[in-house]
């Protein structure tokens, strides 16, 4: 009988023939990726970028942590896309300004995968920690990205920041903490933006408000129920302050659709707010902020943040009407 020896996947093989050896494990393309880490990546994406920006290891691969961030991000290239292709027909290009950037992990990418082969168009990034500032100009330098600037300043300075045009056309605001989404929408209400794109987060300022006066609204209304516990206080202020913002834009002239950034199973912080200018100032949109504002007791702590004075403000004495709560909006 013929001797056979055992092979590690159980088949058998004549004695004294060669072993097969281990799979030949698959080796980084020349763009420095692996081919079935470049089959998640945009076509044409910069791997020496996404590496920079420690997306990818520095042999090319994608851990789990990395997919989560460069999905979000792709997720949201694919609302501003849209209205970059919108305002890409001028000479100039289109402007953006991209508030609470980080790393600038969004602008880089909005770069690499729109602006680069526009060859026009300008990003700005703007920043309050110096260190992340000057690492994004050094790595737009060595990347050759010319039409990308980087500011240290916070977003509310930005406004009057000599270094930003008069207009810009899109304003992009990823989880900027607390009242900074506020600041990024008064900065594009100043700039004439024709769209915004905002991810909310950590919208404290409004839980502290509510937190205010709890036994008096407690007595005067039955709806105070809803923030009477510190865990519902915190869900409602972010659920209030957004609602809040969105009817200001609407008052503002802007059209707006609310919709999850990725799945609730990648982020907590997931409500994308995109505004698009339109012109048209809602009336009714005005109102309704002005009464959601009075039913919370707000009107006073959070008034001229939404556009609205409160009753001393406006008129010494008495209530404010409707039409110059319209008319303090859509001034």
């Amino acid at each position: 009988m013929k001797k056979t020896d055992s092979t590690a996947s159980g088949r058998l093989r004549p004695a004294g023939t060669a072993q097969e050896g281990p799979a030949t494990p698959k080796k980084p393309m020349a763009s420095g990726a692996p081919q079935d880490v470049l089959s998640e990546l945009r076509p044409g994406q910069s791997v020496e970028l996404l590496q920079e920006l420690h997306i990818l290891t520095r042999d090319g691969r994608l851990n789990q942590d990395s997919r989560r961030k460069l999905k979000q991000v792709y997720h949201l290239f694919n609302f501003i896309e849209p209205l970059l292709a919108e305002l890409s027909a001028g000479a100039a290009g289109p402007t953006l300004a991209d508030h609470g950037a980080g790393k600038s992990y969004l602008g880089f990418i909005l770069y690499d995968l729109y602006f680069k082969a526009l060859g026009k168009g300008h990003i700005y990034g703007v920043e309050t920690r110096g260190e992340l500032v000057e690492k994004s100009r050094l790595l737009a330098g060595k990347l050759g990205f010319g039409r990308m600037s980087f500011l240290n300043v916070s977003v509310a300075e930005a406004t009057g920041a000599d270094d930003l045009p008069a207009q810009i056309d899109v304003v992009t605001a990823l989880h900027a903490c607390d009242t900074a989404t506020d600041d990024a929408i008064a900065f594009g209400l100043q700039k004439k933006a024709r769209a915004m794109v905002l991810v909310p987060c950590c919208q404290a300022e409004m839980a502290a408000c509510l937190r205010q006066g709890k036994t008096l609204q407690l007595a005067r209304t039955p709806l105070a129920e809803l923030w009477r516990h510190p865990l519902h206080t915190r869900e409602l202020g972010s659920q209030v302050t957004n609602v809040l913002r969105c009817l200001y834009l609407e008052a503002s002239g802007y059209q707006v659709t609310v919709t999850e950034l990725v799945g609730w199973e990648h982020s907590m912080k997931n409500e994308l707010i995109i505004a698009r200018y339109t012109g048209q100032k809602k009336r009714s949109a005005a109102e309704r902020l002005k009464a959601i504002l009075t039913e919370f007791g707000l009107e006073g702590a959070m008034g001229r943040r939404f556009g609205i004075a409160s009753q001393d403000q406006e008129t010494g004495a008495g209530h404010a009407t409707a039409e110059s709560t319209t008319a303090s909006i859509q001034a």
